[in-house]
């Protein structure tokens, strides 16, 4: 291990500690149960907030994953509040679904069945099981993932389809957010799927579960990742006719990595061939998103006018720094691993709160606050617990 590798392992040792205790001390609401749905960049905690139920699993997720490397018992008893809240109050023990918000005094705000939830649920609960042996995570897991499975996956053109009603019929409004195209099949819902099911695989060595992994890597490598520029096509109805949309720097860098890790977890030697080569073409392509001047890596690209969206916000470049960690140990190339010490040192010095603790959203070009949650429907710790995790973890010869 060189000296610079060793001093970014130590950093990043402390900074999971930094993220943990962050929200172990604030996110707890003591007035309504569970964990808070807003903190705000100002650092009010508003009680009255409704609570996202991915936020909810990637609590779950962090503090379960986290417990490993830690071992510290009040990280496994966050998991277990964490589970625990998700399974009494965002699972629809009426229809098998999972809310995708609830009120602030835990009756059910929005009903509809978010794939994309439930996806990042069957994460957060399988990493649970890993820590607890909690057969309740696992059973609870395996319902999720059938419930996909019967209602989601498209049977005709492959894939999965975005959302339903709390019922399981077709909804209108598809979108995780206002950002998003309302569109029928989207990389984000697919990516998570794919990452969701692979750590259930991990726990439960299921033949058609493990089928089902490698037909979402296979469906993503022809549809979603353009072969030619390295970058993810976003959005596509039923039959597959892509809606253009943006370059998400964030989500090609996250998918880069993530998805080479689930062709691994499923043994699939073919596949895990491609997706090396798919690992180094997409981070190659991510370069174009990195800020020469100081390492930070810019949001999005409108490609049609090359417009950039100018902010840095924080999962992106968490993200960038497992994924170019991961293209410096499939080549051996320093220049990737000059990038992740470059990022690195931009997070520390913009993005890392030095007062409050956590990551702020992120800053403006001109390095001016974005004034958005420090904790809330979509600022959690599980971008930059897991950047910190998978990087402890890593191989650093």
């Amino acid at each position: 291990m060189s000296q610079k590798t060793k001093n970014l392992k130590a950093e990043l040792t402390t900074e999971l500690d930094n993220i943990l205790e962050y929200w172990s001390k604030h996110s707890i609401d003591p007035k309504n149960g569970g964990f808070i749905g807003q903190i705000d960049w100002k650092e009010f905690k508003n009680f009255e907030a409704e609570k996202g139920s991915v936020l909810n699993a990637r609590i779950l997720w962090s503090f379960s994953a986290a417990y490993k490397i830690t071992k510290d018992e009040a990280h496994k008893r966050l998991a277990q509040k964490a589970s625990e809240f998700i399974l009494n109050h965002f699972y629809d023990s009426e229809f098998g679904g999972i809310y995708w918000s609830i009120n602030s005094d835990t009756s059910p705000k929005d009903t509809k069945n978010q794939i994309y939830a439930l996806a990042f649920v069957i994460y957060g609960m399988t990493e649970y099981y890993g820590i607890s042996k909690d057969e309740k995570a696992l059973e609870f897991s395996i319902s999720l993932y059938k419930k996909i499975q019967e209602h989601s996956y498209d049977p005709i053109n492959k894939g999965y389809f975005e959302a339903f009603t709390r019922d399981w019929q077709p909804i209108e409004d598809l979108r995780l957010s206002d950002k998003d195209a309302n569109e029928k099949k989207t990389m984000n819902t697919h990516l998570h799927i794919v990452e969701g099911y692979a750590n259930l695989y991990k726990v439960w060595k299921d033949e058609t579960l493990k089928n089902n992994i490698v037909e979402l890597l296979e469906v993503i490598e022809t549809h979603f990742i353009n072969k030619e520029t390295g970058h993810l096509r976003l959005f596509f109805d039923e039959n597959w006719v892509e809606k253009p949309d943006v370059i998400s720097y964030g989500h090609d860098i996250e998918a880069a990595w993530l998805l080479l890790q689930c062709a691994e977890i499923s043994g699939d030697k073919a596949l895990i061939a491609r997706y090396k080569k798919y690992a180094i073409l997409m981070t190659d392509a991510t370069f174009e998103g990195i800020d020469p001047i100081d390492g930070g890596l810019w949001y999005e690209l409108e490609p049609e006018q090359n417009k950039l969206m100018a902010e840095k916000h924080w999962w992106p470049q968490a993200e960038l720094m497992i994924g170019f960690f991961n293209a410096y140990q499939l080549t051996n190339d320093e220049k990737y691993l000059d990038v992740v010490l470059k990022n690195w040192e931009f997070v520390k010095q913009y993005i890392l709160d030095k007062k409050n603790g956590e990551w702020i959203w992120g800053v403006n070009a001109e390095y001016s606050l974005i004034e958005k949650d420090k904790a809330g429907f979509w600022k959690c710790p599980y971008h930059n617990s897991r950047a910190c995790i998978e990087l402890i973890y890593r191989n650093w010869t």
